[in-house]
């Protein structure tokens, strides 16, 4: 698979190298863009983005949220994360669309700024590694925490936002760590750096809700209805930090981290120490409808149409 070298920029391809911002725009001084991470995965019949309506849908939301003006429809934009696989000739990528409050203006007030959006291509593994996702990564719980309900608007997946998540990646490793597990403005477990988190305690799967400031994680609703599904109890509920060391286990998704167990939290282990059953039978499903493996029975899969061989 060759390295992409096209960008989708406002509506056409241009070269990788071409896709540049000047240094005065409003996003370099203030942080103003918001963007999305969406995976298409190589499946048996074709090239397929999962739940790409869904991303496409949330980075709008993010947008109204900031306010930022954005002029490409939700169509507009799966066709153009379609396009930006096509032009680079891949079967399995990350994508990442992004937009940003560009221009020359100073000043915090981002309002005049014009704005434009990209849709950028990766080849990525797994974010915390093979290893982890076979058989667990070491987290801590951070010492920083998630904003509080009234600073920042957590449901938005905005650049800004991801200045906290920085801190608390950077503490994690330095003290040897794969991730950190943020705590609310209240003390209540929220999520990881940039993966929602899950527990389970005697067969019934818990996460966070949307309200202790955690992004509304479209992996997350994955995991939830795949779970159901497979006749597990999901409850969305407040969780005192303690009740991370009595988890009977424990992973983080996400759409890069896809579905990554935990094996131990401050060093303390999860469980047995090992990925458990519920945690293994929900990866299992999950990855297997995004690679076309099962079933696509909930229609999350956006095929994507591979030119005919010359």
């Amino acid at each position: 698979m060759s390295n992409p070298t096209k960008i989708w920029r406002d509506g056409r391809l241009v070269n990788w190298d071409e896709a540049t911002i000047h240094v005065m725009s409003h996003v370099v001084h203030y942080g103003s863009s918001v963007f999305e991470g969406v995976r298409c995965y190589d499946t048996p019949t074709g090239p397929a983005i999962f739940r790409a309506r869904e991303h496409m849908r949330r980075l709008r939301d993010s947008a109204r949220i900031y306010r930022i003006e954005l002029p490409h429809s939700a169509d507009d934009l799966v066709q153009g994360m379609i396009d930006t696989i096509v032009g680079n000739d891949l079967r399995g990528c990350y994508l990442r669309p992004v937009v940003i409050r560009a221009g020359e203006q100073m000043g915090v007030l981002g309002t005049g700024a014009p704005v434009e959006t990209f849709i950028i291509a990766k080849v990525w593994d797994t974010y915390l590694g093979a290893e982890a996702f076979e058989s667990g990564c070491d987290v801590c719980v951070s010492s920083w925490r998630r904003a509080a309900p009234d600073t920042f608007p957590t449901m938005a997946k905005a650049g800004g936002n991801y200045m906290n998540s920085q801190l608390s990646k950077m503490e994690a490793k330095q003290n040897g760590y794969s991730e950190g597990i943020m705590l609310d403005s209240f003390g209540f477990v929220a999520e990881g750096s940039g993966e929602n988190l899950f527990l389970v305690r005697d067969g019934v799967l818990y996460t966070a809700p949307v309200g202790s400031a955690i992004l509304n994680g479209i992996t997350r609703d994955s995991v939830m209805r795949i779970a159901r599904d497979q006749g597990i109890e999901v409850r969305e509920q407040q969780l005192p930090r303690e009740f991370l060391y009595i988890a009977d286990e424990a992973f983080f998704c996400g759409t890069a981290a896809e579905l990554t167990p935990i094996r131990s939290i401050d060093r303390i282990p999860v469980g047995s120490g090992r990925p458990g059953p519920v945690t293994k039978g929900i990866q299992r499903e999950y990855m297997g409808i995004a690679k076309g493996e099962i079933p696509d029975r909930h229609g999350w899969l956006t095929p994507v149409p591979v030119p005919a061989s010359v």
